[in-house]
């Protein structure tokens, strides 16, 4: 009895909290306190991106902003996914500035993984990094060697930087150049000469690339220089003398971007727009195709800009077919109310995942997406159905449970299957041409199946028809 008597006192307690329903959900009012996240935001609010309207591609101007966000001109306010090449680049260059020595710099990639881009953000950083700590800003050079007559002429460009004008010299720009830093100076300024397409400047004899990077060994050289170009082993190879000398450029590499790279920076352009112009999956699928092709960004934006081509094709087709409906219509005296659904004005909102499989197939073309494309429809069904059977941990089946997985997709879209004959010939076929492996057995139903193309072909060929939308 003592014991109840304790457990009755414990549940009448006063200081005890009321036990709640844990289904009760307490709503929101204007004067409840807003639930912070462990980032801080308020819960109850929406989230911006989730109520970001769709754009109106039949505006011209929202047209022209999305376009010239895409541009490969219009550099972005923040160089992304190269944060840190870029500190590399920037340590080296505060140290040669800070301590008034000079050193070179190899930077390295594919094409299309914003090297040049990067140095230009470097520079700018460089430039406010040394006013805000009280030292000389270096003087900086810019130059693309593509647009020298001569290989030369860049040291004519680095001396019209250090020299002011006075008497004139017969010595040569190089000479001049060399002079200037094997003696001291009053000029304590750093020059920072930044040589894009550096691999212009190579020559038969290699002089022009090797007296350049001998610039910054001179006992008072204020050079600090950085050469862009592509080649990963420029240095090793036209170079190798200042492999012995101790003074090899430090070798920075751009490696390709990556799927989830390509992605941001897409964002990141786009981010800057008050609306969604793109599908998630369309820039999924843009991302995936150009990293596993390249990992050029340059494509990546180029890509993007046809797809926005692709729905502004599709927008004046429709229009162009509104507009035949109607005269028929009115040529035959029908009411206009009376119209069919599919006659009436269609929303047009953003850029989906068939607008980039046309626009991504203009840029890249493999056999294996081409014979996928040109299969009978059947034949891609088939193939279509062995994507969705084999997705996931599934390596091969049997004949027969592919059969079944082939007539519920035409079952799906309403058509008629083929009988297991016939689909058993299909498979044959689709065989033959290596789309799919088939094996050996008594019964047909019993052969094994196992795919040999990747799923992501079969997803790019078929994306641009209508009729695989539901089923891929």
């Amino acid at each position: 009895m003592p014991v109840i008597a304790a457990k009755r006192t414990l549940r009448s307690h006063p200081s005890s909290p009321p036990r709640k329903s844990p289904r009760r959900c307490t709503a929101a009012t204007p004067n409840s306190t807003p639930t912070m996240n462990r980032f801080g935001a308020d819960e109850n609010q929406a989230d911006p991106e989730a109520v970001k309207p769709k754009w109106n591609p039949k505006d011209g101007e929202q047209l022209k902003r999305v376009k010239l966000a895409l541009h490969l001109s219009t550099a972005p306010a923040s160089v992304v996914c190269r944060e840190e090449e870029q500190n590399v680049v920037l340590e080296f260059c505060k140290g040669c500035v800070e301590h008034q020595k000079a050193g070179s710099l190899y930077i390295c990639g594919c094409p299309g993984t914003g090297k040049s881009l990067s140095m230009e953000k470097v520079k700018d950083k460089l430039l406010i990094w040394a006013k805000e700590a009280g030292l000389p800003q270096p003087d900086v050079l810019s130059v693309n060697c593509t647009t020298f007559t001569n290989t030369s002429d860049i040291f004519t460009k680095i001396l019209g930087l250090n020299q002011t004008q006075g008497k004139k010299v017969s010595a040569t720009p190089l000479q001049q150049l060399q002079n200037m830093y094997s003696q001291k100076s009053s000029n304590k300024n750093m020059t920072l000469i930044v040589a894009d397409e550096l691999d212009y400047l190579i020559t038969k004899d290699r002089g022009v690339l090797h007296d350049l990077f001998m610039l910054t060994t001179f006992p008072f050289s204020r050079c600090i220089l950085i050469g862009v170009a592509n080649a990963i082993d420029l240095a090793d190879r036209f170079l190798p003398r200042l492999t012995s000398l101790n003074c090899k450029p430090i070798v920075v590499n751009f490696r390709a971007y990556s799927k989830d790279q390509i992605l941001k920076i897409l964002e990141e352009r786009l981010n800057e727009l008050p609306y969604t112009v793109f599908q998630q999956q369309a820039m999924e699928l843009c991302a995936r195709k150009v990293a596993a092709a390249s990992g050029d960004m340059r494509n990546a934006l180029c890509i993007c800009g046809r797809a926005i081509e692709m729905l502004e094709a599709e927008i004046r087709e429709s229009a162009c077919n509104l507009n035949t409906s109607l005269e028929e219509i009115s040529s035959s005296r029908q009411n206009l109310a009376t119209a069919p659904d599919f006659m009436k004005k269609r929303e047009f909102e953003t850029v989906r995942t068939d607008h980039m499989a046309r626009a991504l197939s203009k840029t890249y073309r493999s056999p294996v997406v081409d014979t996928i494309q040109s299969l009978p429809h059947h034949q891609q069904i088939v193939l279509c159905s062995s994507m969705k059977h084999f997705r996931g941990a599934k390596k091969d089946t049997i004949l027969g449970e592919l059969y079944k997985s082939y007539v519920g997709v035409c079952k799906s879209c309403i058509i008629p299957p083929a009988g297991i004959l016939e689909f058993s010939n299909m498979c044959r076929v689709l065989n033959d041409q290596g789309l799919i492996k088939l094996g050996q057995s008594r019964e047909d139903k019993l052969r094994r199946v196992s795919p040999k193309v990747d799923e992501g072909d079969i997803t790019f060929a078929l994306q641009g028809v209508r009729f695989f939308h539901n089923c891929l």
